[in-house]
């Protein structure tokens, strides 16, 4: 078993360590106020700022970014990180917008980060999709991450990316059986598309995670901007409202503490 440090700097930003690799998620690190263009006529404005400055970090190993089209996922200060990590994965689309080494992933591409004294680090792209059938030529291309390495004992580390249920994000969660979960949630819409969900609802969340027995799911991506729509308390409630045998072993992060979890 691995003890691995997770830290909620806010939004879908964690800091997760281990073993001496220090890997950051989709960075955001913009103060509040301001509105982000999501294209189509959509927007939405950052209401909370990171729980940590970027200036703060450690040195960053590698940037795991879902997308970099979104500024809920990577945001101008957080698009300042990027030169300055050790490695950059993301979607293929936005490595070639990125450039500057960035590598690109495709769903089931994997990659493997070596460092003398540091376990190697596998890296598969999961499927996503940011968003209802047919959305993907609207909403761009999106990733999740596994990542496995030697001396787990739960089953990969799964970070979801910014998706909705559907049927390729179910294969990948039966077939590998992820043990730890960091989980986009939020319930995302837009008053211009009205219903429509871009991210997963709780009840969504716990369809996907049925039959499986994960031993930690670590919800993030619920709040600090308007658009989403299911914040903790809706989150908790859902979860309180839900049969014991099913809810799974959800724990919350508190932003800018680091949370030591086995995986």
């Amino acid at each position: 078993m691995t003890d691995v440090g997770f830290t909620h700097i806010g939004g879908p930003t964690v800091l997760i360590e281990f073993g001496g690799w220090r890997l950051l998620t989709d960075p955001t690190f913009d103060p509040p106020g301001r509105t982000y263009d999501f294209g189509w006529g959509t927007a939405s404005r950052k209401l909370i700022g990171p729980a940590i400055a970027a200036a703060d970090l450690p040195a960053i190993d590698a940037i795991l970014l879902t997308h970099d089209h979104h500024g809920d996922n990577l945001d101008t200060a957080g698009r300042a990180l990027l030169p300055g990590a050790g490695s950059v994965l993301t979607t293929a689309s936005g490595a070639r917008r990125l450039g500057g080494g960035a590598r690109g992933l495709r769903p089931g591409h994997t990659h493997r980060l070596h460092a003398p004294g540091k376990p190697t680090l596998t890296v598969t792209a999961t499927p996503a999709r940011h968003g209802p059938p047919l959305s993907q030529p609207i909403t761009g291309h999106v990733i999740g991450f596994a990542l496995t390495w030697p001396g787990q004992t739960h089953g990969p580390l799964w970070i979801t990316g910014d998706t909705v249920h559907h049927r390729a994000v179910r294969r990948f969660a039966q077939a590998h059986r992820p043990g730890t979960v960091l989980l986009h949630l939020g319930a995302v819409r837009f008053p211009l598309t009205g219903p429509l969900r871009y991210t997963m609802s709780t009840r969504d969340a716990l369809s996907l995670l049925d039959g499986l027995a994960p031993t930690t799911v670590l919800p993030v991506h619920y709040e600090g901007w308007q658009h989403f729509t299911e914040n903790r308390d809706g989150i908790a409630t859902t979860l309180d409202h839900t049969p014991a045998g099913t809810r799974h072993p959800f724990s919350w992060l508190i932003p800018g503490h680091q949370q030591t979890i086995g995986v």
